[in-house]
This record gives C-alpha cells, sequence and structure tokens, in this order.
C-alpha cells in the first residue's frame, strides 16, 4: 500500500571545478539562470517576471509559458555566500503544488560538490497516481542532471 502522505524527494550532485563563490552566484540570482536552467528553451517566448532584490534572501522570480514551461514562481528563502541557496518554489500550471529546493555547496577537492534537491508533500493529482517517488524523480530528475550539467559548464567558464 502507497503512502498517500509520504514525502517527495529527488537529488541530484556533480562537482563543479570552479569555487563556491562562482558557483552560489549564478544560482542566487534569478537573472543568472537563464545561461544554466534547464527549463529555459522549454518556450521560446517565456514570460519572466523579477522582484525583490537581484540576489540572495527575498529575490523573486515567476515565469508563465507554455504547456512545457508551466507557470509559478521561485523566492529565495535562504543564502548563505558559498554553501547553500533555498528557495521555496510554488508551481501553478499545469498543476498547482509547492515544494523547497535546495542546492547545497560543499569543497571538493576539485572544485565545488553541488547537490540540487527537491523536498515536499504529494499533491492530490499525485496522490491519485500512486507512489510519487518514482514518478517525481521520473519528472524532473533528468531535469536536475541537465541543469547541473550546465550549470557547470558556465561556472567552468567564468
Amino acid at each position: 500500500m502507497t503512502d498517500n502522505n509520504a514525502p517527495v524527494l529527488v537529488e541530484r550532485s556533480t562537482v563543479v571545478q570552479a569555487d563556491a563563490a562562482t558557483v552560489h552566484a549564478l544560482i542566487d540570482d534569478f537573472h543568472e539562470w537563464v545561461k544554466w536552467s534547464p527549463y529555459e528553451g522549454l518556450d521560446p517566448d517565456l514570460m519572466r517576471t523579477y522582484a525583490g532584490p537581484d540576489a540572495g534572501v527575498g529575490a523573486s522570480y515567476a515565469w508563465s509559458g507554455n504547456r512545457k514551461a508551466g507557470a509559478g514562481t521561485m523566492t529565495i528563502i535562504e543564502s548563505v555566500p558559498g554553501e547553500l541557496v533555498v528557495l521555496d518554489l510554488e508551481f501553478t500550471k499545469p498543476f498547482k503544488n509547492r515544494n523547497v529546493t535546495a542546492f547545497v555547496l560543499e569543497p571538493a577537492a576539485d572544485g565545488t560538490h553541488v547537490t540540487w534537491r527537491m523536498s515536499g508533500k504529494q499533491n492530490l493529482l499525485f496522490r491519485l497516481i500512486g507512489s510519487v517517488y518514482p514518478v517525481m524523480d521520473k519528472l524532473v530528475g533528468s531535469d536536475f542532471e541537465k541543469g547541473l550539467r550546465q550549470l557547470a559548464a558556465v561556472a567552468e567558464q567564468g
């Protein structure tokens, strides 16, 4: 039997051959996401709105696009330079859901170990589908992998 109140957790990691300050700056400023986010390019007409400070706690980004891009908002709720960026992530389309997304940065011998983690609870749609972990991992796990590769490529150029 599936536990319909089970948490959702999707996580991917990589080592970026750049210092933590460089990596942190690319994550902590939503304006920089156009360079590396795996969701850029899903809709060439994506509408973006930025609010609050340019970076750090309180910075906010809203998007609205086609069916693939969907719509939602992200707000930075915690930021520790060179160590951590935590986002409140709210999807409004194609389904409503709220998650916490964290980027954890740790020193590595050849750069910075970056972990991209999304956690939350199952929404009604996923409760109806059943076991959410494989569904969510399949839906966004490969996106996280692509985003981390692109983040590494941008950070390593700098």
